[in-house]
């Protein structure tokens, strides 16, 4: 077993008055050659967005994105002809392809919106640019695992063009759960606790701790608080 810990306050900074983000690994002017990626994750920003304000129009190509809302709303809109408002408890995916025009904003008058936005590298490059997204059931990860993204689009929530599989939980204080990687020759999972403290393969995390680990094929996760925790199984190269 491998592990890779990225403690909460060890995260780049970035604070544009309207944007406050926190990047696990190298973002925008935050550049750290020891946190690029863990495998095909090569973005984790955890984004709070104030009211009325957001990204304007701008490119991407050959990347899959994927934003998860934690608080408030955030609207989309890009040049797929989608305007769309994903909440709280959605899931978004957006694969750039051969390129993609898209702007993000906070849909709320009143509060900030905080959210995920997380890349991850294809295994195919110049595709359709597609869009979608979906309403997940929180009911559907209390004190368990619930899939929420993989390769496939017959499955359990959004799919996108990788050896990728998302799984959340929310777990009461002293429950425990097993994860069983979907491929342990090629993948690891990156942790990161939404909320909480929890223990995986006896490493301690607290609230927006990472994890990655590796050369595993299970995780045994104890929730040390009641917590919230997202898994994210990719490919290392």
């Amino acid at each position: 077993m491998n592990i890779i810990l990225h403690k909460a306050d060890t995260r780049g900074k970035a604070d544009h008055g309207w944007l406050k983000s926190s990047h696990t690994f190298s973002f925008a002017n935050y550049h750290n050659p020891e946190r690029m990626n863990f495998g095909v994750l090569r973005v984790l920003n955890d984004d709070t967005v104030s009211e009325r304000m957001g990204f304007g129009t701008h490119p991407h190509r050959d990347m899959e994105i994927i934003s998860i809302p934690l608080e408030g709303d955030l609207k989309h809109q890009d040049n797929m002809g989608n305007e769309t408002v994903i909440k709280q408890g959605d899931i978004q995916v957006m694969s750039a392809g051969t390129g993609v025009m898209h702007s993000e904003y906070n849909n709320n008058p009143d509060k900030p919106v905080k959210f995920l936005q997380i890349w991850v590298i294809p295994n195919k490059t110049n595709v359709e640019p597609r869009y979608d997204q979906m309403t997940l059931n929180p009911a559907d990860r209390k004190n368990k695992l619930q899939q929420v993204l993989s390769p496939n689009a017959e499955d359990a929530g959004v799919w996108l063009h990788q050896n990728a599989w998302f799984n959340m939980a929310n777990l009461d204080k002293g429950k425990d759960v097993k994860y069983t990687l979907n491929d342990a020759e090629h993948n690891g999972v990156y942790a990161f606790i939404l909320k909480g403290d929890a223990t995986i393969n006896g490493q301690t995390l607290n609230n927006r701790d990472g994890l990655g680990i590796w050369d595993v094929e299970t995780l045994d996760i104890i929730a040390d608080s009641d917590t919230e925790i997202l898994l994210m199984e990719v490919p290392l190269k």
